[in-house]
C-alpha cells in the first residue's frame, strides 16, 4: 500500500548501484527519526541528561537564552558579520563562473536565484532568517507550487516553526553479502510530519517514535520535496540530536546567572550595618527575661521595611527588613545594657568571578572577548596588528556562510528542475560548482587580503630583475604569487583576450606624415634635396619678415 503524502514529489531514478551494500546507516545530520519500514517503533528516544526530552524543548531553551544581554549581543555580532545589508549591492549573489554550461543557461540560473531571494525577501529579512537558523540550529520552509502546472516553478516559500515539524526516515533490513550472512539497512522512504500543537512532550523522560502500534507521533505527513530543511550540522555525542551553535554556552550562561543572583543577594543582606542590643536582664528567671527582651524589642524595633518588588518603603513585617537588629540578653555580673553596631560586608565591589564567567560565556559563543569590552576602541590598523581571535572569528563566519548556503542550494534545485532548466542528473555537477558571494563587512579580512597582495607585489618587484637568470616565470607565479595551475591558465587567457580586444590607434594623416617640400640643399647642386616641413617653412618666413623689417628701419634712420 502506497504511503499517501501531502505536497509534491520529484521523481528520481532508482538506485543504479543496487549491488553496493553496507551494514551501516547513512550519515544522519538532519535530525531525522529512524523507524522500521514495518511500522513498528524503533528504539529511539531523546534525553539530554534528563534536561531536554524533545527538539521542541531544546529550541525553546535556545530562544530563552537569547533574552540574556550577553548572548543577544554576541548573536548580533555574529549575524552582523555574516549578513551585511547595503543599499548598493545584493546581500548575496550566485556565482556561475565555474559552471561548464552555455552562457544562456548560466544567465537563467542567476535569474532564478534572484527570484528565490525575492520570494524569501532576503534583502529585508536576511538578518532575521540567519538569526533563526543560528539560534534554533535548524530552518524549515514549505515549498508551495501549482501541482496542475509545475512548470511555473515555486510560487511561495513559507516558514515553518521547527517545534511543529519532524523528519521521519523509514528503513528496511535486507540480507546482504555474497552468502547473505549479515543484514543490510536500506532507506525505503523519507517524509515529514507536521503537528500544529508541536511535539513538546514534557510529561515523560522519553520520546518514543513509531507509526504502528505506539502511534506516538501524529500529524500530517508531507512529502520530502515539499519541505526545505537545513541544520547547523552540530550533533550531540550520540549523533541523534541536532544542536544549536548556542548549545555549548548553556552551562556557562546558567553559571553566570547564578553568580549574579548570589552577588545581589549577598550585597543586599550584608551591605547595611546592623545594631546589636545587649539587654541587662539581671537575675530574672528565664521566662521573665525573655518577656522583658521581647518588650524591649517591640519598643525599639525599626519597623520600616523595603519592598523589593516595587522599591517602596513600607511598614509591613512580611517583607524583608533592611535593618534586622540582634537582641541578646545579658546576665547580672557583666556589663549593663549596651547598644553596638555590626559592620556591613567587606569587599562588596569585587566582581572578578563575574568577569570570569562572562569571558567563559563569550568564548563559548565564539565571539572575541575584546568586542564586549566597552573600553576597547575599534582601530583600523595593519593586518599584523589584528588579534588572533579576530582571525578565528572571521574563519568561523566563513564556515557559517558555507553551511547556510545549503538553503539556497535546496531551493534553487527545486526551482530549476520544476521549470525544466536543468535535469535531475545534471544538478549534482552544477551544485558542486555553484558558489555564493556574500557581501562582506569584515574589515579585518579585507585588510588582511590587501596586505598579503601588497607584500607579494613588493617581493615580485624585487625579484623581477632576476627573472630569466635565476628564476623562471612559472616559478615566480607559483612560489611568489602562489597561483594555481588553473589561475595561471585563466590569467594567461585573459591577457591574450585583452590584447586582441585593444583597438588600433588611428592618427590623422597630418600627424603621421606632415606636409613636406623638397628644396635644393644649395644653389650649385640641384640634385641634392632635403625635406622641410610646414612648421620649418613658417619659422623661416617669420625670421625673414623680421630681418626685412630691421633692414628697412636702419635705412630710414640714415
Amino acid at each position: 500500500m502506497a504511503l499517501e503524502l501531502f505536497g509534491f514529489q520529484i521523481k528520481r531514478k532508482e538506485e543504479e548501484n543496487k549491488n553496493v551494500v553496507s551494514f551501516v546507516e547513512p550519515t544522519n545530520e538532519d535530525g531525522a527519526i529512524s523507524v522500521a519500514a514495518t511500522g513498528q517503533a524503533a528504539s529511539s528516544f531523546l534525553d539530554l541528561d534528563g534536561a531536554a526530552k524533545t527538539e521542541a524543548e531544546l529550541v525553546q531553551r535556545y530562544r530563552t537564552m537569547l533574552q540574556q544581554p550577553e548572548v543577544s549581543q554576541a548573536v548580533d555580532d555574529v549575524v552582523n558579520e555574516a549578513i551585511s545589508i547595503t543599499d548598493d549591492r545584493k546581500v548575496v549573489e550566485c556565482v556561475t563562473d565555474d559552471l561548464e554550461l552555455p552562457d544562456n543557461i548560466k544567465k537563467k540560473i542567476r535569474e532564478e536565484f534572484d527570484i528565490v531571494l525575492k520570494m524569501l525577501d532576503f534583502s529585508n529579512t536576511g538578518y532575521d532568517t540567519f538569526q533563526k537558523w543560528y539560534v534554533d540550529g535548524r530552518l524549515n520552509y514549505h515549498i508551495m507550487i501549482d501541482e496542475s502546472a509545475p512548470k511555473k516553478g515555486i510560487l511561495e516559500i513559507r516558514y515553518i516553526d521547527p517545534r511543529k515539524i519532524r523528519k521521519i526516515r523509514e528503513y528496511q533490513t535486507l540480507s546482504g553479502g555474497t552468502n547473505n550472512s549479515f543484514p543490510v539497512k536500506k532507506i525505503k522512504n523519507e517524509y515529514y510530519i507536521y503537528n500544529e500543537k508541536g511535539f513538546n512532550n514534557s510529561g515523560g523522560h522519553q520520546q518514543s517514535v513509531g507509526m504502528g502500534v505506539d502511534n506516538a507521533i501524529k500529524g500530517l505527513r508531507i512529502a520530502k520535496d515539499s519541505i526545505v530543511n537545513i541544520t547547523s550540522g552540530v550533533l550531540n555525542e550520540n549523533g541523534t540530536l541536532v544542536l544549536s551553535y548556542l548549545h555549548k554556552a548553556y552551562k556557562p550562561l546558567n553559571q553566570l546567572r547564578m553568580m549574579e543572583d548570589a552577588i545581589v543577594i549577598y550585597r543586599i543582606s550584608r551591605a547595611p550595618e546592623r545594631r546589636i542590643f545587649y539587654i541587662d536582664v539581671g537575675n530574672l528567671p528565664k521566662l521573665k527575661a525573655e518577656q522583658h527582651l521581647r518588650d524591649m524589642m517591640v519598643k525599639h524595633k525599626n519597623r520600616l521595611t523595603y519592598d523589593a518588588t516595587t522599591g517602596d518603603i513600607k511598614d509591613d513585617r512580611r517583607h524583608m527588613s533592611m535593618t534586622d537588629d540582634f537582641w541578646l540578653p545579658r546576665r547580672e555580673g557583666g556589663k549593663g545594657t549596651e547598644i553596638t553596631t555590626l559592620p556591613g560586608g567587606q569587599n562588596l565591589g569585587e566582581i572578578e568571578d563575574i568577569l570570569y564567567f562572562q569571558k567563559r560565556l563569550l568564548k563559548a559563543l565564539n565571539v572575541p572577548v575584546s568586542r564586549m569590552e566597552a573600553e576597547t576602541g575599534f582601530s583600523l590598523g595593519r593586518a599584523s596588528e589584528i588579534s588572533r581571535d579576530e582571525v578565528k572569528f572571521s574563519k568561523f563566519i566563513s564556515r557559517l556562510r558555507s553551511r547556510f548556503s545549503m538553503l539556497f542550494d535546496k531551493i534553487l534545485e527545486k526551482q530549476l528542475i520544476l521549470k525544466g532548466i536543468v535535469s535531475i542528473d545534471d544538478w549534482s555537477a552544477i551544485q558542486s560548482a555553484l558558489r555564493y558571494d556574500f557581501v562582506t563587512d569584515n574589515h579585518f579580512s579585507e585588510l588582511k587580503e590587501s596586505e598579503i597582495i601588497q607584500n607579494r607585489l613588493t617581493i615580485l618587484r624585487d625579484i623581477d630583475e632576476y627573472r630569466g637568470t635565476y628564476f623562471s616565470k612559472e616559478w615566480v607565479q607559483k612560489k611568489v604569487l602562489y597561483m594555481t595551475e588553473d589561475e595561471i591558465d585563466d590569467i594567461t587567457d585573459q591577457i591574450d583576450q585583452e590584447k586582441e580586444d585593444e583597438p588600433e590607434e588611428d592618427f590623422p594623416m597630418e600627424q603621421v606624415a606632415p606636409e613636406v617640400e623638397l628644396i635644393p640643399l644649395n644653389s650649385e647642386s640641384e640634385d641634392t634635396f632635403y625635406e622641410m616641413s610646414s612648421e620649418d617653412r613658417t619659422l623661416i618666413e617669420n625670421f625673414s619678415t623680421m630681418f626685412n623689417d630691421l633692414v628697412k628701419e636702419e635705412s630710414d634712420n640714415e
